[in-house]
């Protein structure tokens, strides 16, 4: 082989790395910009009508595999272990009591989406994630239980003696409502002073309050009107737990069997995010802006049994009938609950062991 020949096949194979390449980098492309299939991690409670995604699905010609990931606390634990080689492209399910450590982790790339206009916007704080649905801890009581003794009204009257052995919560290191519910009393009664949540979680420890590791504990089985052999007519649920106790009985109640405090109740709202690193960030905002439509948010009540965030989607009459939404729920800052956290956790962990 002569010099001349050695470089013109020289050439030839750099024109075709070249094209290799080049096609390559189509594909890219073309794949970030419709992608056959996206990914949605989301936590175990997540739930929608059969064909709520499917019509994302015929609408895009996108696929979309939710992929559960246990509690919010977990599933965000597990998208922040795998964020340099993120496993989904949207995340579904991180409320306010986790969102500040899923925003200092990088965890979410921003997206506005252009439904945000509908959303109430005190829902709104970071462009990164938006808003889906909301609901309310509150403190829920069995109505049959009181026929004798006035339920009580406000949190401070759980520690009255005629509630004693009545309450029954969920351990805050193990369960979002129990964390919500430990966040309400700080909000309450506040993190200084004589008389602050750390005397009133005493007092009630005093008063027979029974912790449980969850909700469905704490409900379906320690509470009297959940369905099992409870003994603890007042329980830490969620205030749209009448509409559901409503909802599920046939025929359907004139009373709900079961009423909330809408005093000292703690507002969660649940966001939904494009994972950074993501390679479909235009599909994925598409999937948030389905997510934030009002035929699924007009899904999410009886479904997730959650209120909204596009206030344009209408509700449920069970749940305007029987689940009045808290006029004014208790909101601790983000970044507060993420700087104090653990340690609002280990303290009351000392006080009720």
């Amino acid at each position: 082989m002569n010099a001349r020949s050695g470089f013109v096949r020289l050439l030839l194979f750099m024109s075709t790395l070249l094209i290799t390449a080049t096609a390559c980098s189509d594909t890219i492309v073309e794949e970030d910009a419709s992608p056959s299939e996206l990914v949605l991690m989301t936590h175990d409670s997540f739930a929608l009508s059969d064909g709520v995604l499917e019509s994302f699905t015929e609408r895009t010609g996108i696929a979309v595999t939710v992929l559960r990931s246990g509690d919010a606390g977990t599933m965000l634990s597990q998208a922040i272990l795998t964020r340099d080689n993120p496993i989904a492209d949207v995340i579904f399910g991180v409320d306010n009591t986790f969102l500040s450590r899923a925003l200092q982790e990088g965890v979410f790339a921003e997206y506005e989406s252009p439904l945000l206009e509908s959303v109430d916007p005190s829902l709104v704080v970071d462009p990164r994630v938006t808003p889906i649905d909301f609901g309310d801890v509150c403190v829920n009581y069995d109505r049959a239980a009181f026929t004798d003794v006035t339920p009580p009204e406000t949190l401070a009257d759980l520690t009255n003696p005629e509630y004693k052995d009545m309450l029954v919560v969920q351990d805050p290191a193990s369960s979002s409502p129990g964390l919500a519910f430990l966040l309400a009393t700080i909000s309450s009664f506040g993190d200084e002073g004589d008389y602050n949540w750390r005397r009133y979680w005493s007092e009630l420890k005093d008063n027979g309050v029974l912790v449980t590791s969850g909700w469905t504990e704490a409900y379906q089985s320690a509470f009297t009107a959940g369905g099992g052999n409870g003994d603890r007519p007042i329980v830490v649920s969620y205030a749209s737990s009448p509409a559901v106790g409503v909802y599920f009985t046939d025929p359907p109640p004139e009373e709900a069997p079961t009423a909330s405090l809408l005093e000292g109740c703690f507002r969660q709202v649940e966001y939904a995010g494009i994972v950074a690193g993501s390679p479909s960030p235009q599909a994925a905002g598409q999937l948030i802006d389905h997510l934030l439509s009002v035929p699924v948010q007009e899904d999410i009540p009886l479904n997730m049994f959650v209120y909204p965030a596009n206030r344009e989607a209408a509700i449920p009459d069970v749940f305007t009938r029987f689940s009045p939404v808290p006029a004014a729920p208790a909101l601790v800052d983000a970044d507060i609950i993420e700087q104090n956290r653990e340690k609002w956790i280990d303290e009351w962990t000392d006080i009720l062991r």
